[in-house]
């Protein structure tokens, strides 16, 4: 007489490679079940009823997860210059999710000075008007200790700029005065990690000064931004080649954030039009474009924008800011590298104790500067005569501060 048959759950076959291997692997299964005895076949019957529990109690708890929709905690973000130009095209990114993740809500503090206090009252209203959904509060004051408390990211926008028939000296000083009574306000009221950004120049050197009088914020936390110029030769390249900006990676900007800065292409990496990946030398194939024209046009791309659209570039500037957060937050992706001025620790011979743009990789919140790139004697040059103009900005802002 023949056994009733006994009916089988498999699991996992979705990895069978093929519809015979999951044949052959059934046929297994009846040729050992027809062969059990009837205890056995009680005991395999209690396995699969045991591994059916396991994975509806499992699917009960992820839908109970996903009912739950728990939510991250908000990030409290300070823009200083918020009625600004740039803080004006920034802090809409920030509430959109453009710095930190389309799933991350913002608390967003903005500062600017007294004679400012209207505008920036108008720009609170439209991020209310926008209704954005990661937007969880908004403060607009001209209060910096108000404006930093608890801040876990600073962008610092604000600064004094450099007005006609003015001596570097005297922008200098109205700068250094600004960033010491903020570094002094971040000091006491933002959260502990804060990490900072410093937009505003002379960036390197604000940065610098603002790490002096903040001394409890860690050192790797004070940078400033020379994403613009990264990216400003990113488009430069792409723009060369006819590719997508995308397709262009690890080019360098070295030092500092001015015209002595060094944008670098030895090391950067394209993928042409038929999908292949070559050195950005080689696909453009042109070292005096390279070494002359591409350099200056980087350099001076920031005047040009000004020359033509009669203000400055703001727009550029508030997208670079946030790719330089959004990195060292959620990490470079593997095997790029970006530009950041970061605080010297001696890497690739420049002196330490300056703000200096090297290439950097970011994981975990944590920026590491790239090491072993080869530096040739052209680059050299370069890299060291904008370390010059830093040591030099270093020594003019501690003379304001000694005033």
């Amino acid at each position: 007489m023949a056994k009733d048959p006994v009916r089988v759950l498999v699991t996992g076959a979705a990895v069978l490679n093929s519809k015979e291997e999951f044949v052959v692997l059934f046929d297994c299964l009846v040729f050992s079940i027809e062969n059990m005895d009837q205890e056995h076949i009680i005991l395999l019957q209690k396995i699969l009823v045991l591994l059916f529990c396991v994975t509806l109690f499992w699917k009960i708890i992820k839908y109970m997860c996903g009912l739950l929709n728990l939510e991250k905690e908000p990030v409290t973000v300070l823009v200083t210059g918020a009625a600004g130009q740039i803080g004006y095209a920034l802090v809409p990114m920030i509430a959109r999710g453009v710095m930190l993740g389309p799933d991350q809500p913002v608390i967003l503090h903005m500062l600017d000075i007294e004679p400012a206090a209207e505008a920036l009252n108008g720009v609170k209203m439209e991020l209310i008007d926008a209704a954005f959904p990661l937007l969880r509060g908004v403060v607009a004051t001209t209060d910096v200790a108000e404006a930093c408390k608890g801040v876990n990211i600073a962008v610092m926008v604000g600064g004094f700029p450099r007005k006609e028939g003015m001596e570097r000296k005297d922008v200098m000083s109205k700068n250094v005065s600004i960033y010491k009574a903020q570094a002094s306000a971040l000091e006491q009221h933002a959260a502990p990690d804060c990490k900072v950004l410093v937009v505003a120049n002379p960036a390197n050197t604000n940065a610098l000064i603002l790490k002096e009088f903040a001394p409890s914020i860690p050192e790797k936390n004070i940078t400033c931004l020379t994403r613009l110029d990264h990216n400003r030769a990113l488009g430069q390249i792409s723009e060369r080649l006819n590719v997508h900006v995308g397709e262009v990676k690890n080019v360098i900007i070295w030092g500092n954030h001015s015209s002595t800065q060094y944008p670098d292409v030895n090391h950067a990496s394209v993928i042409t039009t038929n999908g292949a990946e070559k050195s950005v030398k080689d696909a453009i194939a042109n070292d005096d474009w390279l070494k002359t024209e591409f350099i200056t046009t980087v350099q001076q791309r920031g005047a040009a924008i000004i020359k033509a659209r009669k203000l400055s570039s703001a727009l550029s500037a508030a997208s670079a800011a946030c790719d330089h957060i959004r990195d060292w937050v959620l990490g470079t992706p593997k095997g790029t590298w970006v530009s950041m001025g970061v605080y010297s620790d001696g890497s690739y011979g420049i002196q330490p104790g300056i703000i200096y743009s090297f290439p950097v990789t970011c994981e975990k919140g944590q920026w590491s500067i790239v090491q072993g790139l080869k530096v040739d004697e052209f680059s050299r040059e370069k890299m060291d005569a904008t370390a010059k103009e830093l040591m030099e900005e270093k020594s003019l802002a501690y003379s304001c501060l000694n005033r």
